[in-house]
């Protein structure tokens, strides 16, 4: 007998249940990247997690004979729909068997919360933040999953979706460069070089993360005001912005945040993160009591760089800051040797960041789409 059933996310023994029941879905599966613990019982926590000071939110699982075979959680998300003018509800960490009856089952709770709360849209893949990557992986399944940021889920999950009746709302395109052959045109290092050397804006680079932390402020306003055209956007509160800003500080290698300033005000960004997957692939996302040391390690074992956060602020784009993120992303992957690079999740709404992508050799190789459904 199939059930669906809601979890209360004060128990830790249901919470525990919630974020580890999909981990047999994956075990045969070298792609996968369980997720970090820590911060996957965080999403669960309405004390802890900024999200929930505006919004709302419920997790189910579906069980077939008191065994786990599904999940999802569902999202209302009262910031978005406020500055977009939208009645959407959003879902979430789907996990499922390769069954239809168990998709329809878990969907249809969802259906029903959205509708119980006036709401005539879902929307998702899609999180609690900016840092939990979006959408449903539909190209690129025999890529590994680069960190945590980004979802990696089975072949037959988005056929799941589809025979619910959802549609494609946008994708996200991940697009890798290669070390060797990512080479800039000289066009573009002149154009960084003019607008630099008319000090009108300069390149922060940091020694260590007591020098990073003294902008972090400042780099989490930037943030929030980067990506207003995108697709994803709404404006984040001074806790989200904190938020965050700390989980950057936390896993970030100080020398590869750079910050583009216009005075004392930061203007633009890229974050670079060194893959440490393979690190959290053998922890199975568990930080204690040796998987902080291995992380450690392979932040400088790994050759594989993910540049996860690159933005301009729109006024900046034509004065020469493009060029500049540009040259910086190069001198990153250069400077540091690493073979490999991910930009993770441009939306293909972001059309100037993929034309220009495209034209330095970034290829697209992964895809993750976002599905809507009228309810």
């Amino acid at each position: 007998m199939l059930t669906v059933e809601k979890i209360d996310t004060s128990s830790k023994a249901q919470v525990r249940r919630f974020t580890r029941m999909h981990y047999p879905f994956y075990k045969d599966t070298p792609q996968w990247v369980p997720p970090l613990l820590i911060d996957h019982e965080t999403q669960l926590n309405r004390r802890k997690h900024p999200f929930y000071e505006h919004s709302d939110g419920d997790f189910f699982i579906a069980a077939r004979d008191g065994h786990a075979v599904g999940r999802l959680a569902v999202f209302e998300n009262r910031r978005f729909n406020e500055y977009h003018g939208t009645r959407n509800a959003q879902f979430y960490f789907f996990e499922c068997e390769d069954d239809p009856e168990t998709a329809a089952a878990l969907f249809e709770r969802a259906f029903e919360w959205a509708r119980a709360r006036g709401l005539d849209t879902i929307i998702g893949p899609k999180g609690l933040g900016p840092l939990d990557g979006y959408g449903m992986l539909v190209e690129g399944f025999e890529h590994r999953q680069m960190m945590t940021m980004m979802n990696y889920n089975h072949p037959y999950l988005p056929k799941l979706v589809e025979g619910l009746g959802f549609e494609k709302e946008v994708d996200f395109v991940s697009c890798y460069l290669g070390g060797e052959t990512f080479l800039l045109p000289e066009r573009v290092h002149r154009i960084a070089g003019r607008a630099l050397k008319r000090g009108s804006l300069r390149v922060l680079r940091f020694k260590n993360k007591r020098e990073m932390i003294s902008w972090a402020g400042r780099i989490g306003q930037a943030y929030n005001q980067a990506f207003v055209d995108n697709w994803e956007y709404y404006p984040l509160t001074e806790h989200e912005i904190d938020f965050v800003v700390d989980n950057i500080m936390t896993i970030a290698n100080p020398k590869l945040i750079k910050i583009i300033a216009y005075e004392e005000r930061v203007v633009g960004f890229l974050f670079g993160f060194p893959d440490v997957s393979a690190a959290i692939q053998r922890s199975g996302g568990r930080l204690l009591p040796f998987g902080l040391i291995d992380l450690l390690l392979e932040m400088r074992r790994t050759n594989w760089v993910a540049l996860n956060g690159a933005g301009i602020l729109p006024e900046f784009q034509g004065r020469g800051g493009n060029a500049v993120l540009y040259s910086e992303m190069e001198k990153t992957i250069k400077e540091f040797r690493f073979e490999h690079a991910d930009l993770t999740q441009v939306a293909e709404s972001a059309v100037n960041m993929r034309r220009d992508l495209e034209s330095v050799g970034g290829k697209a190789y992964k895809n993750h789409r976002v599905f809507t459904r009228k309810l």
